[in-house]
């Protein structure tokens, strides 16, 4: 699913080429894409765009009249610029928003529509709650942080909480910040949330300005091959070198440095602790053996 650093370079692109324009209409290629029924979408048509934002994981477009066209694009959705008037062909291309100056596409991959459009007057409708990492005051991050006892990467990754942290950056932001994904956030010292905040920033700024260089963003992707370890399973950590450890629970899983994160301990998950028992290895010196 993109995340934050994705919908921010989405936003830019599109509101490079939407502010101030008139959106003549939206296209739909699929019947279910629209999950909203007032305001009705057809009241946005011939009106300018006053605004593009994130809300969360979501892309909203704001007109003159008030009213938000908001894009989640959960895990396959993709958007894309191309020429006026471009025709929805294939059953991945799911809506058109037509401007006179280019056509901004939506696309799904799979058989699974998850992908979805609502029109609202009030972004609150819409917005999860989670505050913006760059904008929170330390103590603002800490209070959320410490609200429940869960684990780091759930709350992380807790919509309610933060904005716009998924799956893959959550790795990267513990792995900068030399925290292990299972610790209980109540357990956290002050200096490591504080440490946690710092690379979340860094993490977060460092991707977006990386993902800036082209011209619309049509590369989207929850795995890139210079990351430092989300999806680089068994592949040696760009700090130490030890191989990338994983641990997969339903659809997802956790990368993360045992030596750099955990003090060399392996993570066990369900599937691995049912597969081999008490033979499986606990620390990076049993699995090098």
């Amino acid at each position: 699913m993109p995340e934050l650093p994705d919908v921010a370079v989405y936003v830019e692109a599109i509101g490079k080429r939407v502010l101030g324009r008139e959106l003549e209409r939206v296209r739909l290629g699929s019947p279910f894409l629209l999950r909203t029924v007032e305001p009705r979408l057809e009241e946005t048509f011939g009106q300018k765009v006053a605004g593009v934002r994130h809300v969360g994981k979501r892309i909203a477009i704001g007109v003159e009249s008030g009213s938000w066209l908001v894009i989640h694009l959960m895990i396959a959705g993709r958007l894309h610029w191309k020429k006026p008037g471009v025709k929805l062909a294939g059953r991945n291309a799911l809506a058109a928003f037509d401007f006179a100056e280019g056509t901004l596409t939506l696309t799904e991959a799979g058989s699974q529509r998850r992908a979805s459009l609502a029109v609202v007057r009030d972004l609150a409708a819409v917005d999860p709650g989670g505050i913006e990492v760059f904008d929170c005051a330390l103590e603002e991050f800490a209070g959320r942080l410490r609200r429940e006892n869960h684990t780091v990467k759930r709350s992380l990754t807790d919509p309610r909480l933060f904005s716009g942290i998924g799956n893959a950056y959550s790795d990267e932001i513990l792995h900068h910040a030399r925290l292990s994904p299972i610790v209980l956030t109540q357990k956290l010292k002050d200096e490591e949330i504080e440490r946690l905040l710092a690379s979340t920033r860094e993490v977060m700024r460092m991707w977006i300005e990386r993902l800036r260089t082209e011209e619309f963003p049509e590369g989207v992707t929850a795995f890139r091959e210079d990351m430092a370890v989300h999806g680089r399973y068994g592949k040696p950590c760009p700090a130490c070198g030890a191989p990338v450890q994983r641990i997969r629970y339903a659809a997802n899983e956790c990368n993360y440095c045992a030596r750099c994160q955990t003090g060399g301990k392996l993570l066990a998950d369900r599937a691995m602790s049912r597969l081999l028992g008490e033979d499986r290895p606990r620390t990076l010196e049993e699995l090098e053996v």
